[in-house]
């Protein structure tokens, strides 16, 4: 097993997947990590909402698509998996106990060999009439903000390699 550090560095975002679903375990390590990452006084503002429905993620798809200006777009690139990372916005915390939801589940997706991405535009998605009746579909009452949508497979191919970290955006003052 890579390191923490290793997995740090090398995750990349997967944009070609394998139909193949994962497994129950990964995604179940996946949703883990994702719900034990920090939040605001530790009231888990976070809401994590696992999907392999293929016609439920087409859907989604093509709302995201529409909200980015490509109505024939594909931005979930094929993967087999979605996870809708909410949060509920009554706590003043909730976009960044939703985003350190969404980098944790990132880093443990590479670290279990998936291929992960994190698709923006959930904000836009949740606010509409359609993402709203979802809500109501999944039992989630209240004032949910959209943080994203997390993509999970298995990559087809090779992930990018990383590029130099750019000079000047680590300051050390002692």
């Amino acid at each position: 097993m890579k390191t923490t550090l290793q997995n740090l560095k090398e995750r990349r975002s997967c944009r070609s997947y394998l139909p193949e679903q994962i497994t129950e375990q990964e995604l179940d390590a996946v949703l883990e990590a994702g719900a034990y990452a920090p939040t605001g006084r530790g009231f888990q503002a976070p809401v994590l909402v696992a999907i392999q429905d293929p016609a439920l993620i087409a859907r989604l798809e093509r709302q995201n698509a529409a909200i980015m200006g490509t109505p024939e777009g594909k931005p979930f690139y094929g993967a087999p998996t979605v996870v809708v990372v909410l949060a509920d916005k009554s706590r003043p915390t909730y976009l960044y106990d939703g985003s350190c939801a969404m980098c944790n589940m990132l880093n443990a997706a590479h670290a279990l060999g998936l291929g992960s991405c994190w698709i923006h535009r959930a904000r836009e998605e949740f606010d509409s009439p359609e993402g709203k009746a979802l809500l109501k579909e999944w039992g989630l009452e209240g004032e949910y903000e959209g943080i994203g949508h997390c993509l999970l497979g298995y990559p087809a191919g090779d992930l990018p390699a990383p590029q130099p970290r750019k000079e000047g955006h680590i300051l050390k003052i002692r």
